[in-house]
């Protein structure tokens, strides 16, 4: 602002100056117009720093471009003044006027200087920012993870201690049950049948609660794995419960994946048994197909069972969810949760599309084997 204060100010004094000498006033104008112009736009560009882009710390580099464009523009003038026949017809116009289009040169490229320096400024405090967020994401994640891992070992401890109370609660009800049945009326007998039931279920979420915590606690590294032979360890391990339903089950060729072998039979019998549980009066008719998506499969489990609500079906992948009473479908609820865990496990994903009445058809997604086409 004071550079460009001084030069209308230099500005006004050559006019008055030259005027008083008997110059045209047109012409004195016309210089005073350059000089106190070119003022008139350093003096504005300074007041207005303060609510541009620049940053404050740069404003001496602004400065500094304007002082070194006056420089090297009386340096330039120095030369040519000083070379043999080369004089300037009016020194203190043509200094006047060059220098002061050279400050406005030189304060326009120190803003533009100082606006490239405080972006860079401004991206380097940017990532800072960013590199402290990441930090502590990290950090948190970390922190999820321990206390995953707790939560983990909690849960596997539990379910694993509490197994041996409730089997003594559950002998000592049967044995009294039978030690005083003769002196036990109806309601007492009808009392400890609905505490061995109860103690039946219990262990049964128990059962399932670890299952559950041994998707983590227990795992296998990750190996090419067969799905035909997957398979065929399901429907073998499914056997009776397959006659017993008059179930059939096609099968349809099946590729290689990435995963844990034990996991991936777990989570597609779990599958299976649902469809069984699941099938209402008709026998139940069940068809596992593949389909390539990228570098992934998308393995499906179709069924032609009761069907799932749409507004359902986000709900029963959690744990000890259930949509149909016990005295319907016996069952824990905890079944479709493990079979979500190792889908997630596998950085996949498992999604069930149904419509009451109509079946279901459940798609998990794994990765495929190295190499598998």
């Amino acid at each position: 602002m004071g550079l460009g204060l001084l030069y209308v100010l230099v500005g006004a004094a050559y006019f008055v100056t030259v005027v008083s000498e008997g110059t045209s006033l047109g012409s004195a104008f016309v210089v005073f117009s350059f000089i106190a112009g070119s003022g008139l736009v350093v003096f504005v560009g300074g007041y207005r720093l303060p609510v541009s882009s620049v940053d404050r710390r740069f404003y001496s580099s602004v400065a500094g471009w304007s002082l070194l464009g006056i420089g090297g523009m009386l340096g330039i003038l120095g030369v040519y003044h000083a070379q043999p026949d080369m004089g300037l017809e009016d020194p203190r116009r043509s200094l006047a006027v060059l220098t002061a289009l050279s400050c406005v040169a030189g304060f326009g490229v120190g803003t533009y200087a100082a606006r490239a320096k405080t972006n860079a400024l401004e991206l380097e405090r940017r990532n800072r920012a960013l590199e402290r967020v990441q930090d502590q994401l990290e950090e948190t994640n970390e922190q999820l993870e321990r206390s995953n891992e707790r939560l983990e070992q909690f849960a596997y401890v539990a379910s694993h201690d509490l197994q041996e109370p409730l089997r003594m609660v559950t002998s000592y009800l049967q044995l009294i049950e039978r030690r005083y049945a003769d002196e036990l009326d109806e309601d007492g007998e009808e009392f400890i049948g609905y505490a061995v039931d109860g103690a039946e279920r219990m262990r049964a979420m128990i059962d399932g609660l670890l299952e559950y915590s041994r998707v983590e606690t227990q795992r296998e590294p990750f190996e090419p794995v067969d799905l035909d032979d997957v398979f065929a360890y399901v429907r073998k391990n499914l056997e009776l419960k397959l006659r017993e339903h008059d179930a059939d089950l096609e099968v349809d060729d099946l590729p290689r994946v990435e995963g844990d072998p034990s996991q991936l039979r777990q989570l597609f019998q779990n599958l299976i048994s649902n469809a069984l549980e699941y099938s209402g009066d008709e026998p139940p008719v069940i068809d596992v197909t593949a389909e390539r998506n990228g570098d992934r499969w998308l393995v499906s489990v179709r069924d032609e069972g009761v069907g799932i609500d749409p507004d359902e079906t986000e709900r029963i992948f959690e744990i000890f969810q259930r949509l149909h009473s016990e005295d319907e479908v016996s069952g824990t609820g905890i079944g479709l949760a493990v079979c979500k865990r190792i889908a997630e496990r596998h950085d996949g994903d498992i999604q069930v599309d149904s419509e009451p009445g109509e079946g279901s058809t459940f798609s998990v997604a794994l990765p495929a084997a190295n190499g598998e086409m």
